[in-house]
Order: C-alpha cells, then sequence, then structure tokens
C-alpha cells in the first residue's frame, strides 16, 4: 500500500492551475523530490499534502486513508521550512518540545523523546541555547528535530536547504539522507536544485506549469528524460539530429573530445573552455554540419585544450536518447 497517493489532485485559482490533475504514489519509507522551477506548483502540491489547502479536485490519501478534508493536525505529518519557523524566544529544547506539548505529551517522557531527536540531528548538548546562538545549520537541524520527535508518519521538506551556503547544504544533504534512512520515514522533499534531487532522491517527480512531467528514479530522468522540458532541466543537454529525423539527447559527460584525426570523431572548434577543479566543461563549434554547439564535460588531467584549438568530437550511439 502507498503511503501517500494523490488521485487526479488539482487546484485553481481561477484560471491558473498550480496543480493539474497530479497523480502519484509513494511507497512506505520512500525518498521522492519534487523538482520544478519556480511557479511550476511544487509547494502547493506539498501544501495540498499537508492540509494547509485543499484541493479544487481530486483525492488525497496517507497511509490508506483519504485526507482530502482532514485538518493539518489529523494527518501526524511533520513539515520543515526553508525559513526555519522557530521560535525565538525558546531555548533549543523548548522549541523541540513544543509539538510534544500540542499533542499533549509531557513531563520526562518528552524531554527524552526531545533529547534522542537532538542527539539524532547531532545537536546534543546544545538544548539550553537560543535560536540565535545557532548557525543556520544547526537551526536547521532545530527544525528537523522538531519535525521528527513525535515520531510522524510524512516527512514534508520545503526547500529545508536553500538558505544555506554551497558547502554546508552539500554537508546537510548526506546528513539528511542518513536521518530519513535510519528513520525509515517517507519523504516529500521540495526543491528547484537539481544537484540535490538526484544526489538525495529514491525517485524525482518533475513538474512544470502544474502538470507532471516525469516521475522516475534519479539516473533514468537524468538519461532517458520523458521530453525536452525534463532533458533541460535536469542539466546541460546537448541535442543531435538522429538518422530517421528525430532529434536525440547526449549528455555531455557522455562526449568524447581529444585530438583531430582521433577515433573518427567530427571535426569541432573550442569555443570556450571552463576550469571547474575535477571537471572542465568544453563548449563546442561542430564544422560542416546544422547540429548545435555542443558540450562536453571531462576530468582534468593536467592539461586542458584551449578556445580556438581543433579537436574531434565524438560519442557512442548508446548515449543517445530520442526525445519527443
Amino acid at each position: 500500500m502507498s503511503d501517500i497517493r494523490l488521485e487526479g489532485v488539482s487546484k485553481r485559482y481561477g484560471a491558473v492551475a498550480a496543480a493539474d490533475e497530479v497523480d502519484l504514489a509513494v511507497a512506505q519509507g520512500e525518498f521522492v523530490t519534487i523538482l520544478g522551477p519556480s511557479g511550476s506548483g511544487k509547494t502547493t502540491l506539498l501544501s495540498l499534502i499537508a492540509g494547509l489547502n485543499r484541493p479544487t479536485a481530486g483525492r488525497i490519501f496517507i497511509g490508506g486513508r483519504d485526507v482530502t478534508d482532514a485538518p493539518a493536525q489529523q494527518r501526524n505529518i511533520g513539515l520543515v521550512f526553508q525559513s526555519y519557523a522557530l521560535f525565538p524566544h525558546m531555548t533549543v529544547l523548548e522549541n523541540v518540545l513544543f509539538p510534544l506539548g500540542v499533542r499533549g505529551i509531557g513531563g520526562a517522557a518528552a524531554r527524552t523523546q526531545a533529547l534522542d531527536a537532538l542527539k539524532l540531528v547531532r545537536l546534543d548538548g546544545l538544548q539550553d541555547r537560543r535560536p540565535s546562538q545557532l548557525s543556520g545549520g544547526q537551526q536547521q537541524r532545530v527544525a528537523l528535530a522538531r519535525s521528527i520527535v513525535f515520531k510522524p508518519d510524512i516527512l514534508l521538506l520545503d526547500e529545508p536547504l536553500g538558505a544555506l551556503d554551497r558547502k554546508l547544504r552539500e554537508e546537510l544533504q548526506v546528513e539528511l539522507k542518513q536521518l530519513q534512512r535510519s528513520l525509515g520515514v517517507t519523504t516529500l522533499l521540495v526543491t528547484h536544485d537539481q544537484e540535490e534531487a538526484l544526489s538525495l532522491s529514491d525517485r524525482i517527480m518533475v513538474l512544470d506549469k502544474g502538470r507532471t512531467q516525469q516521475v522516475a528514479a534519479p539516473a533514468e530522468a537524468y538519461l532517458r528524460p520523458a521530453n525536452r522540458f525534463v532533458a533541460e532541466f535536469l542539466g546541460i543537454a546537448n541535442f543531435v539530429g538522429l538518422a530517421d529525423g528525430r532529434t536525440g539527447l547526449v549528455r555531455p559527460e557522455r562526449v568524447r573530445v581529444g585530438p583531430t584525426g582521433i577515433n573518427g570523431g567530427r571535426p569541432a572548434r573550442v569555443v570556450e573552455t571552463i576550469y571547474l577543479g575535477q571537471m572542465v566543461r568544453y563548449h563546442l563549434a561542430l564544422q560542416g554540419g546544422e547540429d548545435s554547439p555542443v558540450v562536453a564535460a571531462l576530468p582534468f588531467v593536467g592539461k586542458a585544450f584551449a578556445a580556438g584549438d581543433e579537436v574531434a568530437v565524438s560519442w557512442d550511439t548508446a548515449d543517445i536518447w530520442p526525445v519527443p
């Protein structure tokens, strides 16, 4: 049985469909990311599942129970926002205790649960501090502890790492995945960050203008996108003409670049070389054809081609994926 199931869920504001006949089934313990650009309907969908908003049409099920018309407090959902939403006048421990108090859990049992939750997010020993005495990463951990302390059936995360710098965000991505796996809690993450979605998720749901574009495992969505929108949104996509007249996709890391005359590659000129640390990204202009410019991403091995160099470009037929 699916832990979360959406059947034809829509949310309209006048003529605008923020969610348009969305279907989704999330298994118990699964980590699914809802990914899409701003205005695609990601947060709307999360708010409908959380019970903060009601759908215009369709049904929402949690644990097999129809909760479409149930208020938020009857859904046993943990919710984490980008803004953390911590109470500034409360200590860390008091913040984590708060949802337990709302549920009528107090005394020593509540304190033990709260301290255990803080230990899970590596904040044991900081329970007496106030949010203003914590770093951004620590505040986000408090928000996570508060969302899991009452053992929710579902964990909903709305851009939880968006306010953090890149290094800290990457560290917390690892911690978040480890925490979710250890708890076994069914999790839905909303983000516009493609790398975050690819690294954290068991499956990705790509949205655009309120409609589902693809639901698939990260590798499948990246290498076998359902359409051109998914192909371009999940990363750099090279589009090449196929012999049958269709258009195919090849990802930059599947493109080979070498000296001219090597392996029968197509001649090209390096337009730009971008050094990215472990990788070098080449922007290439193919010669003697009408194909679009090609982007290649190769490991940096101490020497790179420079802008203006003549090179040979190739890729394997098996790495081309036809896209509508």
